[in-house]
């Protein structure tokens, strides 16, 4: 009987351990928390969004790099099998908006516990606490895995460590390490779908604006010496202490991540883009003209969040005070383009304690795609975040650590083709 040790018991590692069980291997799973799936505790907001119930298509089209390379891992584990697994083992889901599948009980923990009873039944040996220093190397083939109580010794080692994302859940770059002293190239490092540090262009701090949502936006995003559209999407926002965060924004992070690094990034939202330019000029008009006398500042509230009226004046050169009715052309078309274009600079992404997920990882063309194992050295593989993988929220990023934990457990216990 061939022996497989999993490093890592998050979402791939599980994963990993339970194919390669019942492809026939002894299975040990090592982990470093005091529990398994403990990043899955805190996905979906505590209730795990695990995956999305989209098709082949539509789930590539949501993968942010290398979705080639899951073509493989994808088609033999792919969202309906996971979905599969789950119901069978006795755990309900459900589909919310955008695909997104949750467990009906809306508890993460209902996912981990159900995994967990699948290890179990399969005949994983589980050791919690124990960290792994690095990977055991005899005659060129990866033999096992050192750890501060000794040698695991194995034939085929699975790295599903995670990434940097969430270090206080364990992931703290292991993998990244175990992969280059194994010879493989890593790539760059970013956090992704995470909030921005920015700050208003017109100067005005953000206070006014924490807490404000904004629904049904338009963003753009360009360099700050070009007018060249990085990204362009429509959706909902949310101002912060420190910036802006919210769905569409998360989403901006995995498209410039490498990008901001470089340097700071104009945003740029239409609060209306469901109105054209003249719906826009007639709406601003008619308030206006309803309310001669008043100042601008309490006519703007009529179409804008309060938090957002002294800004955007700011930014239109239009005194707060100023009554209506003495507002010239030029000030109306400075304010319809304020609204079109309510600007902030974007400075930086947040940390890797408030992403979601790592952008780049082990090179992908260092792996084979059909089995995860490393091109390398000989009995290791990877799976899950650790690799140059990775897509949009909403399920995807679960669904690459399913399938390749899927793919690097069958082929572990397998063996190499001979």
């Amino acid at each position: 009987m061939r022996t497989v040790v999993v490093v890592g018991g998050g979402a791939a590692g599980m994963m990993a351990a339970l194919a390669a069980a019942r492809g026939g291997a002894q299975v040990t799973l090592l982990e470093k928390n005091e529990k398994l799936g403990k990043k899955l505790y805190i996905t979906g907001k505590g209730r795990c969004n695990l995956t999305n119930d989209c098709d082949r298509e539509q789930f590539f089209a949501h993968l942010l790099h290398n979705p080639r390379f899951l073509y493989s891992a994808f088609a033999g584990f792919d969202n309906a099998a996971v979905m599969d697994l789950l119901r069978q083992s006795g755990l309900p889901l459900k589909t919310e908006r955008g695909g997104r599948v949750f467990p009906v009980s809306d508890k993460a923990s209902d996912v981990t516990k159900t995994l967990t009873g699948l290890l179990e039944e399969a005949g994983v040996i589980v050791r919690l606490h124990t960290a792994v220093n690095a990977l055991r190397v005899t005659d060129g083939r990866c033999t096992g895995v050192r750890t501060k109580d000794g040698t695991v010794p194995a034939d085929a080692v699975i790295v599903a460590t995670g990434g940097l994302s969430y270090p206080s859940t364990g992931s703290t770059g292991d993998g990244y390490r175990f992969a280059r002293e194994a010879g493989h190239m890593v790539t760059a490092l970013y956090p992704s779908l995470v909030p921005f540090n920015a700050r208003l262009s017109c100067g005005l701090p953000l206070d006014g604006l924490q807490g404000i949502s904004l629904r049904n936006v338009e963003i753009r995003v360009t360099a700050p010496d070009s007018d060249k559209c990085l990204y362009r999407e429509f959706g909902e926002m949310l101002f912060t202490h420190f910036g802006v965060s919210g769905p569409v924004i998360l989403h901006l992070s995995g498209v410039v991540a490498e990008r901001i690094a470089k340097g700071p990034l104009k945003l740029m939202i239409d609060c209306k883009p469901a109105l054209s330019d003249e719906q826009l000029e007639a709406r601003l008009l008619r308030e206006l003209e309803a309310a001669p006398n008043k100042s601008m500042a309490n006519v703007l509230r009529t179409l804008l969040p309060a938090g957002m009226v002294e800004p955007m004046l700011a930014q239109a050169c239009i005194r707060k005070d100023m009554p209506a009715h003495q507002l010239a052309r030029e000030g109306r078309k400075n304010l319809l383009s304020a609204l079109r274009g309510f600007g902030l600079e974007l400075l930086s992404l947040r940390g890797f304690n408030e992403a979601v997920v790592t952008q780049g990882g082990v090179n992908v063309k260092e792996i084979d795609p059909k089995t995860m194992a490393s091109k390398k050295l000989p009995g290791l593989y990877f799976a899950g975040e650790v690799l140059d993988v990775d897509g949009y929220t909403g399920g995807y990023n679960l669904q690459i650590a399913w399938s390749t934990g899927a793919a690097a457990g069958r082929a572990a216990a397998a063996g190499p083709a001979m």
